[in-house]
């Protein structure tokens, strides 16, 4: 079993930074990508930002040039830095990893349970 604890969200005002943090534990064999997602109150999830094994990053166009997603593979660990945060910001966001288990050697998605932001205007 593979799980997911997401820390660093809260309170936060407009203009101001937050970075999330993302530790996988359990029975990985490997981690591929790993990403934050977000869901605001009556919206979808919405993908935020992903990394590869091998470091490359995608991001929506709404948070280029102010998140900035990294990860740690010593520390099975996915950032997220963000800056400049907006009221529009404002959800849960959530870990999301693809991880090759080492017990069945497949590869399966774990989500997080998340962690909240809020930036007030």
């Amino acid at each position: 079993q593979v799980q997911l604890v997401e820390s660093g969200g809260g309170l936060v005002q407009a203009g101001g930074s937050l970075r999330l943090s993302c530790a996988a534990s359990g029975n990985i064999f490997s981690l591929n990508v790993m990403a934050w997602y977000r869901q605001a109150v009556g919206k979808q999830r919405e993908l935020v930002a992903a990394i590869s094994g091998s470091g490359s990053t995608n991001y929506r166009d709404s948070v280029k040039g102010r998140f900035t997603i990294s990860r740690d593979n010593a520390k099975n660990t996915v950032y997220l830095q963000m800056n400049s945060l907006k009221p529009e910001d404002t959800a849960e966001y959530y870990c999301n990893a693809n991880v090759k288990d080492a017990e069945t050697y497949s590869y399966i998605e774990v989500w997080g349970r998340g962690t909240l932001v809020t930036v007030s205007s």
